[in-house]
């Protein structure tokens, strides 16, 4: 089973004031963060689709996983939809692909490799945290023709995923948190051990 890893680190962080991509915790960019998690994880290619800031982006991806391919979304601005668009035209033939959030820094290797491990060609599988959905998403091949075609403005596989029964839940909740990052008053809650956030997805 060859399941891709694919990254979405376009936007341009506004709420953040900079894009998330570039920000760092602990002091690592969150896109490096994130493609050692996909490398460590075992995910074989790698995709990471740009958007903001592309040109200084590029360079910490480089840096940080040489093997990753890079995409630059020319509609990034557009949303979500943009980008996961462009990530899934680059991938090569694959049985499934990972889609993981740059902004979702408390996802590693061991829950990025325990929800590729229920992925299929005709099939779809999500992170669970305590019973409620989450990220990351594996989608099978079967699926990316019309995940494409749903995705729009800021609905990723949201949209296509909304009322399905068919999708795989796996839980890891014990070894990761669903938290999104898209503040610096929530950056700085992930950074201090003594507080916690519960953002949506």
């Amino acid at each position: 089973m060859r399941v891709a890893g694919l990254l979405l680190a376009a936007g341009a962080g506004r709420r953040m004031g900079a894009p998330k991509a570039l920000v760092e915790l602990d002091g690592e960019p969150l896109m490096a963060r994130a493609l050692h998690g996909l490398r460590d994880a075992g995910l074989v290619p790698r995709v990471v689709v740009l958007g903001a800031e592309a040109e200084r982006a590029r360079e910490v991806a480089a840096a940080a996983d040489p093997a990753a391919t890079v995409v630059v979304a020319p509609d990034w601005a557009d949303g979500m939809g943009a980008s996961l668009r462009a990530g899934l035209a680059a991938l090569p033939d694959v049985d499934a692909v990972l889609v993981l959030l740059v902004d979702t820094p408390g996802i590693g290797r061991e829950a990025l490799a325990r929800v590729a491990a229920a992925a299929t060609r005709d099939g779809l599988a999500r992170g669970s945290y305590d019973g409620r959905p989450g990220h990351p998403v594996v989608l099978g091949t079967e699926h990316l023709a019309g995940v494409a075609a749903a995705a729009h403005d800021d609905v990723g596989a949201r949209g296509y995923l909304a009322g399905r029964e068919d999708i795989r839940s796996v839980e890891v909740g014990d070894v990761a948190t669903r938290s999104d990052v898209d503040t610096p008053a929530d950056l700085a809650r992930i950074t201090d051990p003594a507080r916690s956030i519960d953002g949506g997805e």
